[in-house]
This record gives structure tokens, sequence and C-alpha cells, in this order.
């Protein structure tokens, strides 16, 4: 997904420090030996900015300018930190301390708070909504799942932009920030919360930040020990410190500016957790020497993806969008982004299932491709479509490769089979580092062929083919590998956070796919009131949805597809609107202030060039007409009475269960519970019927239909009647 964890994972370690320069376009190597004062470097999506300053610092480290223990090179996620990690050891250049902010918070945190304050370090709080939720029961508050989760982010702006509860309300009223509660009632709940952490010695990960900048301003001795330690400072990805960073990045520093910072504040996306492009921006006033580097060679897309990336940013409004940088792809053409709308959601569920399959049987691998939508709870009708569609998937911000039991499990034997070496009968007939691999894995159940479908089974099997596939690269490069130097790889990995590909179909919300790539991006849900999204009042929030798109967009190397529903449910009233984002760009749409041009022009349409007219469906018990996908799949409200044939529905679930078996897939991708509910209620007579049931497309009609129908009607599935 990134370019780290592409084919090439095994580069030579550069013999010099000159060739660690090698390959760099005249931009990143200006990066690259800029080593002395302020540098900023102002780096626009897929230019590289990752290879400029690991390069830079790796160049530092060879050429005996910079100690490798002196460099601190902070960014803003684990991944981010590991694959830092991992390109610099590949650079020969590790020891270099590549972390988050809270991580390198955490260990000074740890190592002086017995000499700053004494005793025992509050515990740290994995989750500090239970507290929240606690603190406002206090307070006689009531708050309702969304509002607590609200509540809790709003606290979380407040710390980090350095703002204590009595200050709250007026904190809020200067910033426009819309509350989700009265501001005196968050202030309260505030008060509270931190009077619960101080009675149970607890801290949370803003408190980590908040205690070393406390023990830094007040104790000059370890303020000075940390300065003598880390000489250099890297800070990627700028544009998105909140104050309270900046606050520790400036006493990390002290006097002296040994800092270089890469940005682009087209990508300033997360201004609700406090970040602000304010710092990279104000970057040349704080520092009127710095060296100013842009990157604008895109590497990542095709020229008809840049082009439509610029559009957006061209319509941008605002301080960031002054300082937008215009991409130049230096790749070949590919085919131009597609525009497609569809009649309804769960109809271009279906649609970007169908194109998807349509790609992997193209060529194109299921790891390779994402869905990307604007919150999380789109998520739901993709995942029954690409089940439903026989599309292995994973959810982003799933647990994490090496965390996998099956990952850890493979680890233990490919070590034990490691230490046996030439006694172990298993490898006997394994000649090279991959049938080795691959006869180990094999006594955990991993096959060459992968299972139909997806779901668990699927999952495992792709975890453990991604260490096959790594094991093929690692040979590659270091052809006399043993099995030994390839678990040492693994551990290293393991410790950088550093995960093989895993070939699945990625589903992600566009805030949580920053910083990655694939082949193939389907950007879905493209509609007013979700992109922008409905609470996005001021110019400025609807300038960072734009940026959001922008970043959505800019995560497509080849193929790109936009869509957008017309209406939320089958049959419901189409009153959707594209959004506004793409006005200008979209075939037959109108440019931002014109006359719209009307008609679709060269928009594709989701249902075979026409949409469908399909009246609204209703429960056919109530007559209430029905949104929640998981009802209109039953025809019936949930809480309506149900007249289910239960004896039919188990007997429909021990067919599916021998289905599933027989071909390797999970259950619930020959049907869901929700669609055996529905024809164990509706008892379909004949193909139409059973065809008119949500769930069962013209795919599974045709290959499970005269099963289901002879279940349905009471026979065997050997065609004898069960009452013979």
């Amino acid at each position: 997904m990134t370019a780290a964890t592409h084919s090439s994972l095994f580069p030579q370690v550069p013999e010099s420090a000159d060739a660690v320069l090698d390959g760099l376009d005249p931009e990143q190597r200006e990066v690259a030996t800029s080593l002395h004062g302020p540098v900023c470097v102002l780096a626009g999506a897929g230019t590289g900015k990752t290879r400029a300053i690991t390069h830079r610092i790796a160049y530092g480290v060879r050429a005996g300018i910079l100690q490798p223990a002196s460099v601190l090179a902070v960014t803003f996620t684990n991944r981010a930190a590991g694959e830092m990690r991992g390109r610099l050891r590949q650079l020969g250049a590790g020891g270099v301390q590549a972390r988050t902010f809270h991580s390198a918070a955490l260990r000074q945190l740890q190592y002086f708070w017995p000499k700053a304050v004494g005793g025992d370090m509050p515990r740290l709080l994995d989750r500090k909504i239970q507290l929240v939720a606690e603190a406002a029961a206090r307070c006689r508050i009531r708050l309702d799942r969304n509002e607590l989760r609200d509540v809790t982010s709003e606290i979380e702006w407040a710390k980090v932009t350095q703002t204590v509860p009595a200050d709250y309300p007026a904190a809020v009223t200067k910033s426009v920030r819309d509350a989700p509660r009265d501001p005196a009632e968050i202030s309260q709940i505030y008060g509270m919360y931190e009077q619960l952490k101080r009675d149970r010695s607890a801290m949370d990960f803003e408190d980590v930040l908040l205690l070393t900048v406390g023990i830094l301003q007040d104790r000059h001795d370890i303020a000075d020990q940390i300065r003598r330690q880390y000489q250099n400072f890297v800070v990627d990805e700028y544009q998105d410190v909140s104050p309270l960073q900046q606050r520790l990045l400036d006493l990390w520093l002290g006097e002296r500016d040994s800092l270089c910072v890469v940005g682009d504040a087209s990508q300033t996306i997360y201004s609700f957790t406090g970040a602000t492009p304010d710092h990279l921006l104000n970057f040349r006033t704080r520092h009127p020497g710095a060296t100013m580097v842009k990157l604008v060679r895109d590497y990542r897309s095709t020229p008809q993806v840049v082009h439509l990336a610029n559009g957006l940013l061209n319509q941008a409004r605002g301080r960031a969008a002054e300082h937008r940088l215009e991409l130049i792809s230096q790749r070949e053409a590919g085919p131009d982004p597609a525009y497609v709308e569809y009649a309804d959601e769960p109809a271009e569920a279906e649609g970007t299932a169908r194109r998807i399959r349509d790609l992997i049987a193209a060529g194109v691998p299921a790891g390779e491709i994402a869905v990307l939508y604007r919150v999380n709870s789109q998520s739901e009708v993709y995942e029954q479509a690409l089940a439903d569609a026989g599309v292995p998937y994973q959810l982003r911000g799933a647990e994490r490769f090496f965390e996998r039991q099956e990952v850890r499990e493979a680890g233990i034997a490919l070590r034990g089979a490691a230490r046996a070496g030439g006694n172990d009968s298993l490898l006997d007939d394994a000649g090279d580092l991959p049938s080795q691999v691959r006869a180990v894995l094999s006594t955990k159940n991993w096959t060459s062929e992968p299972p139909a479908g997806s779901g668990a089974v699927r999952d495992r099997w792709e975890s453990l083919a991604a260490l096959v596939r790594l094991a093929e690269d690692y040979v590659r490069v270091k052809p006399e590998a043993t099995l030994s130097d390839l678990v040492t790889e693994l551990d290293e990995r393991a410790a950088a956070q550093h995960a093989p590909t895993v070939q699945g179909v990625t589903l992600a919300s566009l805030h949580s796919a920053k910083g990655l790539e694939w082949d193939a991006v389907f950007l879905v849900g493209l509609t007013e009131g979700m992109m922008p999204i409905t609470y996005a009042k001021t110019d400025e929030q609807v300038e960072e949805e734009r940026r959001l798109l922008y970043v959505g967009v800019t995560r497509a190397r080849l193929h790109l597809s936009l869509s957008w529903a017309l209406s939320r449910s089958p049959g419901g009233r189409a009153s959707r609107r594209p959004t506004r984002f793409l006005n200008g760009m979209r075939p037959g749409s109108a440019a931002p202030g014109a006359r719209s041009a009307g008609g679709a022009g060269g928009v594709e349409r989701g249902a075979g060039g026409r949409r469908k007219r399909r009246g609204p469906v209703l429960c056919r018990v109530c007559g209430k007409t029905l949104t929640d996908a998981g009802e209109m799949k039953l025809m019936r409200c949930e809480d309506c009475p149900s007249d289910m044939d239960e004896a039919l529905y188990e007997r429909l679930r021990e067919w599916r269960s021998d289905q599933a078996k027989e071909l390797g897939q999970p259950a619930y991708c020959v049907f869901t519970d929700k669609t055996l509910m529905a024809i164990a209620e509706a008892v379909p007579g004949d193909e139409g019927e059973l065809a008119g049931i949500s769930g069962v497309g013209g795919r599974k009609l045709e290959r499970f239909g005269a099963d289901v129908l002879a279940i349905c009607a009471g026979q065997e599935l050997g065609g004898v009647d069960e009452e013979d």
C-alpha cells in the first residue's frame, strides 16, 4: 500500500555516503544535502518526501556529519515511524530514533520522572471515554453514545490547544468551533474528568505531552540533558502539529535551529484535533534564513489523476490554498478518472464491488485496491457488497500484522525450524528459502492455492501468503540467505511495525487513508452533506473538506473512480446532489459560479446507463417505509413480528454450512444470516420469487437457486420429498 511495502523490499545498503544520493531528483538531493540550519520542505502528495528526509538523515550519518543517536525524527503515527525506521535501516543508518511525538515524550517522561517528580508515575489510560462518561454522570449530565464521543474529542482538543477547563467556553467561542453541547456543560465535565484522573493517579495521552513540557520548562538541567542527547530534529507531516506539540518541539530545540520540517498545507485534514498549518506557513517568518525546498514532481499518480488533484486545489480558498503546490506527474498517461452516478446507496456499493471484481480479473491485486469513504458508518454496505461478490477485503485500522495469531504462530514455527537447521526432516525436500518457508507454513494448514471468498479463512491465508512473498523478495536480493536470516529480518520488521503487504481490498475512511497509496481507489458517497460533511459550516471547515477529498484523490496511482448515489435507499426520492467540489471537473457540470449546464454529460450511470425507478421498500407487516439495509433485506421492521419458518431457517443454515466447507469460504459468502431469514420468511416457490429477495443476485441465483428452492419445497437435495 505504500512505497515501502512494494516488491522491492530489500534494496542493497548503499556502499558510501555519495551512493545514498543516487536516484534522487535535483530537489530531493537538495533536501538530502542541506544538513545545517533550519530547513523547510514543502512536499506535495506523491513527491517522495519520506524518501527525501530519510536519505537526508542517512547521508548525514554515512558522511559522519550526524551521529545516529543525536537525531530524533518525529511523525504522527506508529506506522509512519515504523516505515521511517525501516527505510533508515535499509540505507545503513540504523540507530536513529524515529518516533511519534507521544512515544518520544513518553520515553523521556518515564526516564526523568523519578528525578523530576519522584514516586510512581501515573498509569496511562488506554481509552479516556469511560472516564469521561463517569465525569458526565457525576455532573448529572446525560450523554448519548455519540455525544460522549464528541465531548471526549472536545476535551482532547482543549488539551492540545493548552486550554484549561475554566477557559474552554471562551476558547471555543473564539475558535468559531461548534461545540457538541453547551460549552459550560463541557467545561464542567472536563473539570470533573481532570479531577478523577488526579484522584486515581492516571494520565491520558495529552498529559504525556503536557507533563513532559512542564518538566522541561521547570527543570533546566533535564532540558539541557535532552538537548545534549538530541542535536538534530526532523518533523514529518509538519502541517499537522498542534500548539502543544510545537511547544514541546521548541523546548527540545532550545536556542538551536538544527531543524528540518516537511509538510504540505494542502493536506491539513486534522484541525478538529488541534492541528494547524500555521507553523508550517510561518516557518520562514520564524526562521528568516531557512533553506526552502519545494517537491512537486509526482511519482505516484498518472497525469490524469494529478490533473484532477490540481483542479480541486485551483478552486480552493484561504491561506493554505495560497501556498498550494502545482503537482507535475512523472508517470505515463493512464485512464481518465471515472465519474459514476447510482440510483441509491446499495446500488452504489454493488456497482463498486462489480468494478473491483473486474479489476481483479484484469490482473490488479486485491491488496492494491481501496474503497475510501467519509465516515466509518459507510463501510458496512461495502463489506456486504464485497462479500456477496466473493472479493476479499480488510478494514483499515484492524489488528496489526505482527500481532495476528496466525503470524505469531508462523513466527514460532519458522524460528523452531531455523534452530533445527538440517536436522528438520520437514526441510529435506526444500531446496531454497521460499520452499523452506512454504514447507514450514504447510504445518499451519497453508496451501499454495488461496481459499475462495473472504472472511477469516481468507484473512489467515493472506497473512501467511505475505510471509511467503517476503521470503521470495528476500532471497532475490540475498541469494545465500538462510531461514535464520529471514527470522532475524522478521524480528526487526516486527519491532519497526514494518509489515509486508496483505492481499485484500482495503476499506478505509479518508482520514485513515492519509499516507497510503493504491493502484486503484474508489471514492464513494460523494454527495453534498457527506462531502462536504453537513456540519462543515464555516468557509475554513468547507475548505478542509476539500483538502480531505484532495487527499483521497492523491492516494490513487492509476485507476480512480468517484461515485455518488441520488438517494439513500431503493425507491427513495432522488434528491441528493454530487459534491460541489467536482463542479467544473466532472463531465457535464458547470464550473463554480457558472450556470448549470444541465444533464449528466459524460457521467456514467451505475445501472447500465439508465437509473431504475424502484418504488419505496415498505415493511410487509406495518407498511412503514424502510431505510435500514438490514430491514430492507427482511422486508420488515426489525421490531415487527416475524412469521419466519424456524425449521426452514435451520435447514438453510445447515445447507449453507455444508456449502461453505465445500467451497472453502466463510458462511456469509454463501448467504448472510439476514438473507436466510428473508428466505425463510418469504418461502419462495420459484426463481422469480427467490430473485426478488435482497441478497440473492443473478450469480447466486444461478449457483445456489435450485438447492434453496428444493429446501423451501421440503425436498431432500437428492430430489426425494421428505414425507416419502
